[in-house]
């Protein structure tokens, strides 16, 4: 595949970016936008279609949370080589064929998904489902190379919290299937998705540009790899990313097993909960550039404690209402985190540049290649706080019949994000080093206290 390349690519030089630049980078980002929509919709495909499986499919609820869970589990593991898939075929080219490929588990489902269909099939096709997720890394290092750091936290808030809203929409159009047509007709939200996912890829080709200056860095992976800050935020992200898609794809099957809500009924509550936290994504990577990523951190993660407090108050007590608040604020909150965590990234490496004694364009080069290495793990390791939340609904069900004994895991593991944050990024903030600050003004050194 061919296609428009850009040879020259300087956003941080502010007349580059302002007669040129910005205007190219806003169009590609609207049609990344569309096509991670498409891709987090059929990534959450199952969190719709098992409220659809009724007793004639023979699935149980541990069964159903573990459909889920597998989709969950592919859409982590495909989103590293779907990271260093924009170097290698263009960023353009890779959301052309990352979007075509969402055919095939679309079409697969569409053709399964009735009763007497055998359990590892569903399994399979769940599995399949996954390379939705994968669109999502791809999507945010294209992203955040045609952005300058300055729009870096607005910028891939937005293009992910677009993304992020495919997982309300797909539950959105299962719930008009389910109140219209009824629980029998699965395959009707199936058959609206496969040519969205057409016009994505489509539009994709027409009005997306490959950046020449985009290359795979072995080093810079490798150096990814090695560096603490990589895995310290792989693991912020799976309190906050991690939190936002477990808890939307397990929202509706949780109302159904603990509450014995109707599949319409579980369906016309679901995708409120996804949408604030998609909603509130950009917010919180403007609050990231405002305020510095690692306060509005912690913020989120203290208020998702207190939200998790309520859920398992409303869970114990079996109030519906309260679940509804607790568990309602838990993603507006998590969406908010997605925003600041993904923020923190490349201003934590663009102050490790300084550290090294780096200063000006060459801060911002290293800065560059390591925040665009580490973003593929950072987001795959967070998408496995998703399986890991279905996986703990699963065992809490199975041996006590409630989530209860899931949500006070959540909680401890909020409080060792809470102290992580608080301890790497806020405690001591050390100071640049004079040797990096070059010609700039202290004021405007971006040292770890910004991050």
């Amino acid at each position: 595949m061919g296609g428009r390349w850009i040879d020259v690519w300087e956003p941080e030089d502010e007349t580059f970016w302002r007669e040129k630049g910005e205007r190219i980078a806003r169009r590609n980002l609207a049609f990344s936008v569309l096509s991670e929509h498409i891709g987090f919709s059929v990534w959450s495909l199952w969190s719709v279609m098992v409220l659809f499986m009724g007793p004639e499919y023979g699935v149980d609820a541990a069964g159903k949370f573990f459909l889920i869970a597998t989709a969950t589990l592919t859409g982590a593991l495909v989103r590293v080589p779907y990271t260093f898939a924009v170097a290698r075929f263009g960023g353009r080219n890779w959301t052309v064929l990352s979007s075509l490929a969402l055919l095939l588990p679309t079409g697969l489902a569409h053709a399964v998904m009735e009763p007497g269909t055998s359990y590892p099939t569903f399994v399979l096709v769940a599995a399949l489902t996954g390379v939705g997720g994968g669109n999502f890394a791809s999507s945010m290092t294209n992203i955040n190379a045609f952005f300058p750091l300055r729009k870096k936290g607005w910028a891939l808030g937005l293009n992910a919290g677009g993304g992020n809203i495919g997982v309300p929409a797909v539950q959105l159009a299962g719930l008009l299937v389910i109140g219209t047509a009824g629980a029998a007709h699965p395959r009707i939200v199936l058959g609206v998705y496969l040519p969205l996912i057409v016009v994505a890829a489509v539009c994709a080709a027409l009005f997306m540009d490959n950046l020449t200056p985009v290359r795979n860095d072995t080093g810079a992976v490798l150096e990814a790899v090695r560096a603490r800050h990589t895995w310290i935020m792989a693991f912020l992200y799976v309190g906050t990313f991690g939190s936002f898609i477990g808890y939307g794809f397990a929202f509706g099957l949780v109302l159904q097993t603990q509450f014995g809500r109707t599949p319409l009924q579980a369906a016309s509550l679901t995708f409120l909960g996804p949408l604030l936290g998609s909603l509130v994504r950009p917010w919180g990577g403007a609050l990231a550039d405002k305020h510095g990523g690692a306060r509005v951190t912690l913020a989120a993660f203290a208020a998702m404690s207190a939200a998790t407090g309520v859920v398992v108050y409303a869970s114990v007590t079996a109030s519906l209402t309260v679940f509804l608040a607790g568990f309602t604020a838990l993603f507006a909150l998590s969406g908010l985190g997605n925003g600041s965590t993904y923020k923190m990234i490349p201003a934590i490496f663009l102050a490790q540049g300084h550290r090294r004694g780096l200063a000006g364009e060459a801060a911002e080069a290293y800065g560059r290649r390591l925040s665009g290495a580490s973003m593929g793990l950072i987001g795959a390791v967070g998408a496995l706080g998703g399986l890991g939340i279905n996986l703990a609904f699963r065992q809490s069900f199975q041996t006590v019949g409630t989530g209860t004994g899931a949500f006070l895991a959540f909680l401890a593991f909020y409080a060792a994000c809470i102290a992580v944050t608080w301890a790497v990024y806020l405690r001591r903030p050390a100071a640049v080093p004079d040797t990096a600050a070059g010609a700039e003004e202290p004021e405007h050194r971006p040292g770890p206290a910004r991050v």
